[in-house]
């Protein structure tokens, strides 16, 4: 799967957010060309909401073990919960055992460093893992939704 491809599908997933960070953006140039997805109904960035997944183009310098500064190398990371994760790498999230090389392209991984709070992640998805990380990318934006609307307050009904 393609990179473009990837993101051409999130962005058909309705109130999407992708802050893709860039030079005008005044975000920190280690992020510029990565993706943060989040729910929002109004394109706003939620406040104290976390992206339910992301994209990353390079090693940052706590996590390299993808090693994702090779051209056309990278990674996403999608926020699964502790079953789904437990489902997806036989893994506790724990105890993670450190038996994964997190630089292997299309396969399922916890993520090198945010496992332990149930995330995923696979570098280059190709034919074993595109369909599955799409439809995980879909629950995550569904379960963001879900969120957020628990957490809109409720309309007076004297307006």
């Amino acid at each position: 799967m393609e990179l473009e491809h990837l993101l051409e599908t999130v962005h058909g997933f309705d109130g999407v957010l992708d802050l893709a960070p860039d030079e005008a953006s005044g975000a920190p140039e280690i992020a510029w060309g990565d993706h943060f997805l989040y729910w929002s109904a109004d394109g706003a960035v939620p406040e104290r909401v976390q992206p339910y997944a992301t994209v990353v183009t390079k090693d940052y310098p706590d996590d390299d073990r993808s090693d994702l500064d090779p051209p056309d190398r990278w990674r996403v990371n999608v926020h699964v919960g502790r079953a789904r994760f437990a489902e997806l790498t036989g893994e506790d999230t724990r105890h993670i055992s450190d038996r994964w090389d997190f630089a292997v392209a299309d396969v399922m991984l916890p993520h090198p460093v945010y496992g332990a709070l149930g995330w995923v992640s696979v570098v280059n998805p190709g034919e074993r893992t595109s369909a599955t990380v799409l439809a995980l990318l879909r629950d995550a934006h569904e379960r963001a939704r879900a969120r957020a609307e628990r957490r809109e307050p409720e309309p007076d009904p004297g307006t």
